[in-house]
């Protein structure tokens, strides 16, 4: 694949239905990205998401767009890792959150009488 970010753009948006976009932090998204990427490949599968620049002001890494092939793992991405106290955006892109969200406790055992 090549390294031209249109090109990179262009065969995500043929490929996959479902674009999200988020804002890159001032400072990077450091630790997150690594996690960000764990999360995708855990949960679309490695072939299964691409990302790829998405310049909101003529500044290639002012954001980031998130490419799915369905609408549930975007939401769910968006979940996981953006601010979800307003759930609209700003300028058009989420941002992202820099707390860790509660972790998932389980459902107990439950047994029908």
């Amino acid at each position: 694949m090549s390294g031209n970010p249109r090109e990179l753009i262009t065969v995500a948006e043929r490929r996959f239905p479902v674009r999200i976009r988020i804002a890159v932090p001032p400072t990077g998204l450091g630790q997150r990205h690594t996690q960000m990427t764990a999360w995708l490949d855990e949960n679309c599968g490695a072939d299964g998401w691409a990302m790829t620049p998405s310049g909101t002001r003529g500044v290639l890494n002012d954001a980031l767009s998130i490419y799915f092939g369905d609408a549930a793992l975007a939401s769910a991405f968006v979940s996981r890792w953006c601010q979800t106290a307003k759930i609209e955006t700003v300028g058009g892109v989420f941002q992202v959150r820099e707390d860790d969200p509660e972790p998932r406790v389980g459902a107990g055992l439950h047994r029908t009488p």
